[in-house]
């Protein structure tokens, strides 16, 4: 019998939904106190960690009520809601159209 393995599932900070980690897009906070958009395959990058679904809405939600902020204890800056708005919308186009997908 195939053993049956546990997929992690992690909160949206915009809507708050729960869903497989490897759906998500991930904002850490570095342990230098820098904050990265996390896009290893594996979500892998050291320090706190903040997830967002790939959905437009799901990213206004938390810029509008600063959940990334409160989620990752710093002020995110412009610069990198800017590049998670930007992974955010080719995992969503990825998701609609299949293209580029491994």
């Amino acid at each position: 019998m195939a053993k049956v393995r546990k997929v992690p599932l992690r909160m949206c900070v915009g809507c708050g939904a729960m869903r497989p980690k490897m759906e998500m897009v991930r904002v850490v906070r570095t342990p230098q106190g820098e904050v990265k958009v996390d896009t290893t395959r594996s979500a892998k990058l050291s320090g706190r960690g903040a997830y967002v679904e790939p959905r437009l809405e799901c990213l206004e939600a938390a810029r509008k009520g600063r959940r990334l902020d409160r989620a990752l204890e710093v002020e995110v800056p412009e610069g990198v809601l800017a590049e998670l708005e930007q992974e955010v919308r080719r995992r969503a186009a990825q998701a609609a159209g299949g293209v580029g997908r491994p």
